[in-house]
């Protein structure tokens, strides 16, 4: 199938694609329905509760969406009802925003949910702000808002409860589409032409795309104790594939070598070429793989591997026999690890294909899945804890609150059009904790709002039909509420025009409001483009020291599964996967804050070169660590060398010191008493050790190198 009808289609089956439906649906059902009985002026209002409990309706198990709602629609009530009080007087008016915006920005302590409670609410202040409701309409007006988020709750419940696993189902496939793109960076190391460093960027980048589709999944699957507990073949498909699919993305982390030297040594064989080809032939099959999962389409294998990589065997040992100077370790070494992607690939098919493959693998309770999720504290103190200019959250909050109250003076001001409470929207939707997140924000807002505006008006001026202007209306909010997670730019672009269409509909003039409209927008991105550069900015330097210690001590946690290993104790999987796990997210998080470090103003970066070089040294470290602890963790209890446990813990003290470094405290490590081979005996290393204390070696290396340029980090 051509790759970009592909993409159309999967786009279509994705959770993006029906979240963009559902929301639609549940904002405008209610003026629908009740414009038949001519309450359409009701039905407005209806859609108008919906409209901001629909931010809170992000992918997620669905009790914490019931729980998320139901406190985003207390709120929704109390804060529309004090604002359509405050708003008959404008200096209560003016302290209620400010007092409010602060309040509820301060709700990101709490994590993304709760943000997302504290963005609803803020939206209600906004569009009551200009709301002409006498005094003794108040909690009327309040209560009909009220009813309208009850109902978008109660039919976004009732959407997933026809269908509980889909939510998980489009998750997962779009996780399995992030680590097709993973695995075709990987395979451009391989090709000459391509530059490693370049190719490193992005390999990372991509990361943090991977970790954060793993965490929704997660998420999904093992917050929703239905999916984990129910044995039905759909729920153990799911998990099973969510299972294998993690230990494939380690797979791919792992398969790591000097591909500088590789090139050098290979570079006359055509070896590497091939190598590439079959990895790019995978990931169409784990492309494949995604679109089944997201379709429920069962697709059979593009390509035989089996028959691939026998014919590369053949290639590499020719390789051995003809150059005999040139040793083809390396080269077996990725082919068993091209065998293994292999074998990853067959195992997930035959979940799908084989009745008899899910019933005869074991899963586990979900008591130990329970263990891979994170779980928000949303006690109170941490509220007030974070009552301090060393608290992000605080400066953000007070930045918000600020600038809120800057933009209301000048929306009675300067902006004084019909909608002038556009201006607090924009600066709302802009103003992002982070400077290089906000200025982002900024552009796309400022770019999207301009070509909607312009589609906008082109369609009103010249289609005049009143049924094509509404089935556009339709497709403009589809493509909004679709795109805003995806593509925040193209979510803008479609939202300004079905704001025209609606105003039209609702008998505002046009060009006045495309005009007061793009007004506005500009206004509010410059005071909030202004603002996140002057007050209180947080700049990601400052920050970078914590996320440096968190990357160090997942990998210390992750070492210490080896050198447990290597002591004769067997390490438990669970046990295991979790180090593993932690290593991914921080490493994804560490990308991430390196990427919005780059975006910053030029003399706001700080070691942006070092940062970057920490990032690569610490993709190598954990791709390294992944190679051996995979194979340790599968094995019985050893005897191990005492020179391979001895690097190991060399390695853990070297990042321990780089820890405290960075005020970390130090990991403790002692595995007691073990029984080890004596430095004094000799004794004849086997390939496989003599393997396994090179490859220590080089994570000594490593973490050397690492605790260097935290050195140069930290100067």
């Amino acid at each position: 199938m051509n790759i970009n009808t592909r993409e159309i289609k999967s786009f279509f089956y994705s959770q993006y694609f029906s979240d963009g439906l559902r929301i639609t649906a549940g904002i405008l059902l209610p003026s629908l329905i009740l414009l038949e009985f001519n309450q359409f002026d009701l039905g407005l209002t209806f859609s108008l509760g919906a409209l901001c409990i629909c931010v809170i309706d992000n992918p997620g198990p669905v009790t914490h969406k019931r729980n998320s709602m139901a406190i985003g629609n207390l709120c929704l009530f109390l804060v529309a009802a004090i604002t359509g009080f405050a708003r008959l007087n404008l200096y209560t008016l003016g302290l209620e925003i400010t007092l409010f915006s602060f309040l509820f920005s301060m709700f990101t302590v709490y994590g993304n949910r709760a943000a997302s409670v504290g963005t609803c609410s803020l939206l209600i202040m906004i569009f009551m702000m200009d709301k002409a409701q006498p005094a003794g309409n108040v909690l009327w007006y309040s209560a009909t808002i009220l009813l309208g988020g009850l109902w978008y709750m109660a039919f976004s419940l009732i959407f997933f409860g026809i269908r509980p696993y889909r939510a998980a189902q489009q998750a997962l496939g779009e996780n399995v589409a992030d680590i097709a793109k993973f695995l075709r960076i990987k395979a451009d190391f391989y090709l000459p032409e391509k530059d490693i460093d370049d190719n490193y960027r992005k390999l990372v980048s991509q990361q943090i795309q991977v970790s954060q589709h793993q965490d929704a999944v997660r998420e999904l699957l093992f917050k929703s104790r239905v999916l984990v507990r129910e044995s039905t073949g759909a729920s153990r498909i799911l998990v099973l594939t969510f299972v294998d699919l993690v230990d494939m993305f380690e797979q791919i982390m792992a398969t790591h070598y000097d591909y500088s030297e590789i090139r050098e040594r290979f570079k006359d064989t055509g070896i590497l070429n091939e190598i590439a080809r079959i990895l790019q032939h995978m990931a169409d099959e784990v492309d494949e793989i995604a679109y089944m999962v997201l379709s429920n389409v069962r697709n059979r294998h593009l390509t035989d591997f089996n028959i691939e990589l026998e014919k590369l065997k053949l290639k590499i040992d020719d390789i051995g026999k003809n150059n005999q100077e040139i040793s083809n370790l390396v080269l077996k070494k990725i082919l068993i690890n091209l065998r293994d992607l292999s074998e990853s690939i067959n195992n997930i098919y035959n979940y799908y294909h084989s009745k008899a493959a899910v019933k005869s693998t074991e899963l586990r309770g979900d008591v130990e899945y329970s263990q891979f999720v994170t779980h928000q504290d949303y006690a109170p103190h941490i509220f007030f804890d974070n009552f301090t200019l060393d608290s992000g959250a605080f400066k953000h909050a007070l930045r918000v609150s600020l600038v809120c109250l800057v933009g209301f003076i000048t929306a009675k001001t300067v902006a004084q059009g019909h909608h002038s409470y556009w201006v607090l929207l924009t600066i709302i939707v802009i103003l992002k904790p982070g400077f290089s997140l906000s200025k982002q924000r900024n552009y796309q807002r400022l770019i999207g709002t301009i070509c909607g505006g312009v589609i906008g008006i082109l369609i009103l001026s010249f289609i005049p039909d009143t049924t094509a202007q509404f089935v556009f209306l339709m497709v403009f909010m589809i493509g909004t509420y679709s795109f805003s997670r995806l593509n925040y730019v193209v979510s803008v672009i479609f939202m300004t025009p079905y704001v025209l269409i609606l105003f039209k509909f609702l008998g505002v003039g046009l060009l006045n409001v495309a005009q007061e409209r793009i007004l506005d927008t500009v206004i509010g991105s410059s005071i909030a483009f202004i603002a996140s550069y002057l007050i209180f900015p947080t700049w990601e330097f400052d920050q970078i020291q914590e996320t440096l210690r968190d990357v160090i001590v997942a990998n210390i946690n992750y070492l210490i599964t080896i050198a447990e290993s290597l002591s004769g104790k067997i390490t438990g999987t669970t046990l295991y996967k979790l180090a593993r796990k932690d290593v991914y997210v921080k490493s994804a998080n560490l990308s991430a804050a390196f990427e919005r470090m780059t975006s910053e103003p030029k003399s706001k970066q700080r070691k942006v070169k070092e940062v970057h070089k920490f990032v690569v040294l610490n993709h190598i470290l954990s791709s390294y660590i992944a190679n051996i602890a995979s194979g340790l963790v599968k094995k019985e209890s050893q005897l191990p060398h005492a020179e391979a446990l001895k690097l190991v813990k060399k390695s853990i003290s070297v990042l321990n010191e780089s820890n405290k470094k960075l005020l970390g405290q130090p990991i403790e490590f002692n595995i007691g008493k073990t029984t080890t081979v004596s430095d004094t005996e000799k004794v004849e290393l086997s390939a496989e050790d003599a393997l396994l204390k090179e490859q220590l070696g080089f994570i000594n290396k490593i973490s050397y190198d690492i605790a260097k340029i935290t050195d140069n980090i930290l100067q």
